[in-house]
């Protein structure tokens, strides 16, 4: 016998004092977000200057934090 045989088949337990969430208002809460606000726009414009300096053949450009 398993651990868990005893209870593995019992009906899932309901909320008695409130319905139920609806799906897409229990999804929302899980939507992304952006924790680091400016980050990608960041990442962009190092993106940018790497690129323009290889294009120039110059050296590697240092990010600016």
């Amino acid at each position: 016998m398993g651990k868990y045989d005893d209870i593995i088949h019992l009906p899932h337990p309901e909320p008695k004092n409130h319905t139920r969430m609806p799906m897409h208002k229990r999804a929302a809460q899980f939507a992304p977000f952006a924790a680091l606000s400016g980050y990608e726009k960041a990442i962009k414009e190092a993106q940018r200057k790497q690129e323009e300096a290889v294009r120039k053949k110059d050296a590697p450009v240092e990010p600016e934090y």
